[in-house]
């Protein structure tokens, strides 16, 4: 078992894989932050775990019975918080909910818009973060 994020030099690596088309994978770097995996519990993903005589292999998986349009939605909506925290997340276009994001955008427009006092809604620019990577 190897880890994809590692071998990609990303934080995360988000993908649906072969075998388990059921969820949608989201493995996160060896030896993560507690702060990344945090953010990827908090998102609703299930953290799974397994233990070998080496590294301890840590990831994420969309909840089973999800439909896929939910999978991806879920998935999509959980890139922002990493990419404003800072992470490096690279996704499958195939994974991608273009809705999604544009609603967790303006959700966190609205945040900040509120956290500086103004109703209005600030202008997408520099300060914005930027978006994650498709493979």
């Amino acid at each position: 078992m190897g880890n994809v994020a590692d071998d990609s030099g990303t934080d995360v690596e988000i993908y649906r894989r072969a075998f388990n088309p059921d969820t949608i994978h989201v493995v996160s770097r060896t030896g993560a932050p507690e702060e990344l995996l945090a953010l990827l519990d908090s998102a609703g993903l299930e953290r799974k775990t397994e233990k070998t005589s080496g590294p301890v292999y840590v990831w994420h998986e969309t909840p089973e019975g999800l439909s896929e349009k939910a999978q991806k939605q879920l998935v999509t909506r959980s890139m922002l918080p990493m990419l404003v925290a800072g992470f490096d997340v690279n996704y499958d276009p195939d994974v991608y909910d273009v809705t999604a994001w544009a609603q967790a955008m303006s959700e966190h427009r609205s945040r900040q818009a509120q956290a500086a006092g103004s109703p209005a809604l600030p202008p997408a620019g520099p300060a914005s973060p930027k978006a994650p990577r498709s493979r």
